[in-house]
């Protein structure tokens, strides 16, 4: 007698152990919704603004100076492919947001270039997101969101703002560029959360 179920695959760690619909990739494919950024650092600045307009901005000096953190993560495109292991550094949300007050509940990101994309801010906290500045011990490339990008591994990869200027707090949901022409608005890759409906 069999003690698991015909057709249970589980969602362990193991190396193949993919969301629904996935496939692997060693590559790390490049796919953007508009040209890709390349921002002066000089001139970048990274930035949150409440839901009352206060502002807390950051230069890139005064983003490295933050706590950094080394993770490794996977990530889950919504064009179905998967990249397992991925080492990246970066400012933890929960860092950026320590001296912030806000009653808000959700985010929009705003990027440079205009792209937007819309979160709860529950996903951004309590270690599940973080401004990633560098992708397997070096600078993050232009073409991968650099010089940062918002990480939010859990969820599929176009909700991880490239280029990412700022962090919206809202108190109410705001649809940012994909969501508002048919992609859910959650985004998770374990119930295949692509389009509206799904």
């Amino acid at each position: 007698m069999s003690v698991i179920t015909r057709g249970f695959s589980g969602r362990g760690r193991q190396g193949e152990d993919l969301p629904p619909g996935q496939y692997l990739t060693e590559d790390f494919p490049v796919l953007s919704a508009g040209p890709t950024q390349k921002v002066d650092l000089d001139q970048w600045e990274f930035g949150v603004t409440t839901e009352t307009g206060q502002r807390h901005r950051w230069s890139w000096p005064e983003l490295l100076a933050l706590p950094s953190e080394t993770i490794t993560v996977d990530l889950h495109c919504v064009t179905k492919w998967s990249k397992l292991g991925t080492a990246w550094r970066g400012v933890s949300i929960d860092t950026v947001l320590a001296d912030v007050e806000s009653a808000a509940d959700f985010v929009l990101a705003h990027s440079y270039g205009g792209y937007t994309t819309n979160l709860p801010l529950e996903d951004l906290v309590d270690g599940k997101a973080w401004i990633a500045y560098e992708y397997d011990g070096e600078p993050l490339a232009p073409e991968h969101g650099g010089p940062a990008r918002l990480l939010v591994p859990h969820l599929y990869l176009w909700k991880s703002a490239k280029w990412v200027r700022e962090i919206q707090l809202l108190l109410e949901d705001q649809q940012g560029f994909w969501e508002s022409v048919g992609y859910h608005n959650y985004g998770d890759p374990w119930r295949e959360q692509r389009y509206w409906g799904d």
